[in-house]
């Protein structure tokens, strides 16, 4: 028997070619030139006895095979309050009483069901098996249901297993039925782990707070997640061999979040885990999810849902590609998306926004002598009475005034906006000094704040110091008031670093103690230390921030382990992951180590875990408050979270439009050749003007919002600007082969990687010139074309970049304006490419293709 069950599958495989299932008496597998399982008849059931990869042209037992099948039951509905309650790795209740805003997401993740406890567990193998429809139909029996599996290879696809599940009760309650244990890694086997989305790790972190709240390590338990922030549906384990195990639901099993005219964003169909009920290390589905919908059936009432197993050669970033792409169809949904107006036109119109105090909420105010401005925030602040003031990218500030030479910027908004910058942080001696007092101003009070409590952040010198003056810097490098302001703040951070490169996460203003000593400062507050020597020149800055790297790739990148910037979430994950692969691409354009590189683009990898790539974006009818909406305008995939995870604003609103990513995705793009990065950057980018507002183009920040404009957060649209510019500006560099260059300034501060443009002269085909806007110059026709201006330094030749941001082949006419240029002005166009005559009607540009028209002018 031993033989015949090795020889068997061997004839089948031969005669079958591709794949091929196999039947002999106690030996049941699937099986094809890429893996192989296998079943073995012992006692009376089927067991998993051998789960195989094949890599490098040798097959590799991957995993501890299993097999074993789970059915939650319960007679009544599972209690919603909360079944556990949790403390900090320091001690003390978790999450303390003042992050309310996390209150009811932590309560609906501490639930007997999400903690993986509610119900009886029917832990259980399949009694028999037969061979159907090119595939093994197992079947079980338990006290109260009946379970059938369909187990088939997909021809397509030849490292996934597909499988449907058939429940039929034989009583009514409440049902959950999991993907069935194929496999699982022991612990000590175990490389990476993920729920996309959640967490990412590849060390058992014992505190579930820890692990639950932030992902700074493995869940030690088998919690289950919610799809609303799962970014791709595909929990997964590498183990140390480099073979990965995930389990993928088929597209449509999740919910909408707008299913048909309302939001349906915290529906609750399937769950996910990286472990099974008796805590294996194994990707998990549930579904229906005991107590949700659909759960609740009658006897004989039959519910039937598939999902797929896939078992590759390769890391959690292919795996998760492969869910995203191949299954839910990301890639080919980027054909969907057309822009109804130019991201180019969006900037122009918030120009306008942004100059008249009546829509963006500018105030002046008096402090310590001086008139300081800024924009009201009506988010919440600690203190704030509605008198809460902000601004937010300086580096987009000063662009925008120096490419319009517009005096309602250069002489009512940066004045003050300066002003405001110099008044936020400390001159005073003390432990400090060279901090800054708050991110907000409340006017009321006249003193600054900081969001969430009188806390003072290292990374808020980082931020509101060296990022924002830094910035003011390159576009004023002759301010003596900005430099000296710069080097407190780059000492003060200087002085704060340890010994190891690390900092603290912030102090108690009160008490000069460090506090939130239950959490590591994994965030880029290093990149302070990058902006202090770019501009200081002064090589202990340049120490520090390797120093800071070092400690950051150690404990942050290698580990999957990161930490956010928004104070009222309790620092919960977010965008500065993205902008921490950013700054370690800028510290290795200083120091040429190559390990800054790679660390950069494992990080970009890791925050592409913070795009959705699902449900699967369409043509299907939707109703967004009164107006008709096909579903692809409406779409969550391509977006990413503020903050995601257990405690993320996601939870409940959605993603963001703030998609400061993108210029860093396409920069990574050209540097890996990893088309998920320019496919995340562009469907971000283009085909969003269902959330812009169309009197002010000014796009909601959260995806609930849809279109109505910056609400409470006008300083966004600052933001806006500086994004898109950057999106825009790292396309025109990749398209053009680097024909195309203009120097970029510092990241902004917490949103994200994105960075400045427009202090220097960049280079248009071997040509120096500066970036300018002139409103009316350039005028596409089509608002997938976007034109980028630039002047020449010392030619009376003014250049338009052309980027068709659509992903079809577009032609269009174009409309010079010669008075833009000056008055009688007679020009002559060439294609800056080729130096031949140019026409501008009937255009052809490739998909997101680009020509530059040169304007010659008398």
């Amino acid at each position: 028997m031993k033989n015949l069950r090795i020889a068997l599958p061997i004839i089948l495989y031969i005669l079958t070619g591709n794949f091929a299932f196999a039947q002999h008496k106690s030996v049941k597998a699937l099986f094809n030139n890429n893996i192989q399982v296998q079943w073995q008849e012992t006692g009376g059931v089927l067991k998993v006895d051998k789960v195989q990869v094949k890599k490098d042209g040798k097959w590799i037992d991957a995993f501890v095979p299993s097999g074993e099948y789970t059915l939650l039951y319960s007679d009544t509905k599972p209690s919603v309050e909360a079944a556990e309650t949790f403390e900090k790795i320091t001690g003390g209740k978790f999450p303390e009483d003042e992050y309310h805003y996390q209150q009811t997401q932590w309560k609906e993740s501490t639930t007997g069901v999400s903690l993986n406890t509610a119900g009886q567990a029917i832990h259980f193998q399949p009694q028999t098996a037969s061979v159907t429809d090119n595939g093994l139909e197992f079947k079980a029996e338990t006290d109260v249901a009946t379970v059938t599996a369909l187990w088939k290879l997909d021809p397509r696809f030849p490292n996934d297993i597909q499988v449907t599940m058939t429940l039929t009760p034989k009583k009514k309650g409440f049902f959950s039925l999991a993907t069935p244990t194929l496999a699982s890694v022991q612990v000590d086997q175990m490389a990476w782990v993920s729920v996309p989305g959640y967490f990412q790790g590849n060390f058992i972190q014992k505190n579930f707070a820890l692990a639950y709240a932030y992902g700074h390590g493995v869940p030690a338990r088998p919690v289950v997640y919610r799809e609303r922030c799962a970014s791709t549906l595909c929990p997964l384990v590498t183990n140390k061999d480099g073979i990965t195990l995930s389990v993928i639901p088929e597209p449509g099993l999740a919910r909408d979040p707008w299913a048909k005219d309302k939001i349906t964003q915290t529906d609750w169909f399937i769950g996910l885990s990286h472990m099974d009920r008796k805590a294996q290390l194994s990707p998990t589905l549930y579904y229906p999810v005991l107590g949700e919908d659909k759960s609740e059936r009658n006897a004989g009432e039959t519910l039937s849902y598939s999902f797929r197993y896939s078992l590759i050669a390769g890391d959690w970033f292919q795996a998760t590609k492969h869910a995203a792409n191949d299954i839910y169809k990301f890639k080919e949904t980027l054909a969907l998306r057309q822009s109804k107006q130019s991201l180019t036109d969006r900037i122009e119109k918030m120009h306008h926004y942004l100059t008249d105090p009546a829509t963006s909420l500018w105030n002046i105010e008096e402090f310590k002598g001086r008139k300081i401005g800024a924009q009201s925030y009506l988010g919440g602040v600690v203190g704030s009475d509605k008198d809460a003031m902000k601004n937010s990218d300086y580096g987009a500030m000063w662009m925008l005034a120096n490419a319009t030479k517009d005096p309602e910027l250069t002489q009512k908004v940066l004045p003050p906006a300066e002003n405001f910058k110099l008044g936020q942080q400390q001159t005073e001696e003390g432990y400090f000094k060279g901090a800054v007092e708050g991110q907000y101003y409340l006017a009321k009070k006249k003193k600054f704040v900081e969001e969430w409590g009188e806390v003072v952040e290292p990374i808020a010198v980082t931020y509101y110091v060296m990022l924002d003056v830094g910035n003011m810097l390159l576009f004023e490098p002759d301010n003596a008031e900005l430099r000296n302001r710069l080097k407190l703040g780059a000492d003060r951070l200087l002085s704060w670093q340890r010994n190891d490169g690390s900092w603290a996460v912030a102090y108690d203003r009160k008490t000069e103690k460090e506090i939130f000593q239950d959490i590591k400062d994994v965030r880029p507050t290093f990149y302070g230390m990058i902006v202090a020597y770019r501009l200081l020149k002064d090589e202990k800055y340049l120490k520090a921030a390797e120093k800071g790297a070092e400690w950051f790739i150690q404990n942050a990148v290698n580990t999957g382990a990161f930490l956010g910037v928004c104070g009222d979430a309790r620092y919960a994950p977010d965008f500065a992951t993205g902008q921490s692969a950013q700054a370690l691409l800028d510290l290795y354009d200083f120091t040429q180590n190559k390990k800054y590189q790679d660390a950069a683009i494992t990080c970009a990898k890791v925050y592409t875990s913070s795009i959705y790539t699902h449900p699967i974006a369409n043509h299907n009818p939707k109703t967004v408050n009164g107006a008709a909406r096909e579903d692809w305008e409406i779409s969550q995939t391509g977006l990413s979270f503020e903050h995601g995870g257990i405690f993320g604003s996601a939870t409940r609103h959605g993603p963001i439009q703030l998609a400061s990513h993108a210029g860093m995705f396409i920069r990574m793009y050209q540097l890996t050749g990893e088309q998920l990065f320019a496919d995340m950057a562009r469907s971000s980018a283009i085909g969003r003007d269902a959330f812009v507002d169309s009197k002010t183009s000014v796009a909601s920040y959260y995806w609930n919002a849809m279109n109505r404009g910056a609400g409470p957060y006008p300083h966004h649209a600052w933001w806006q600007v500086g994004w898109i510019t950057d999106y825009l500006l790292s396309e025109a560099t990749f398209r053009s082969n680097g024909k195309i260059t203009f120097p970029r300034g510092f990241v902004t501060p917490k949103v994200g990687p994105h960075q400045t443009y427009g202090f220097a002269p960049g280079s248009v085909y071997g040509d120096k010139a500066n970036l300018v806007m002139v409103e009316g110059l350039a005028t596409a026709d089509n608002p997938s074309i976007d034109p980028i201006i630039s002047k020449s330094e010392t030619k009376n030749i003014y250049y338009v970049t052309l980027l068709n941001n659509s992903p079809q082949p577009t032609t269009f006419n174009l409309k010079i304006d010669n008075g833009k240029i000056a008055e009688n002005a007679t020009v002559t166009l060439k294609w800056a490419e080729t130096n031949q005559k140019a026409a501008i009607s009937n255009i052809k540009l490739p998909a997101f293709g680009i020509r530059t028209l040169q304007l010659n002018y008398n």
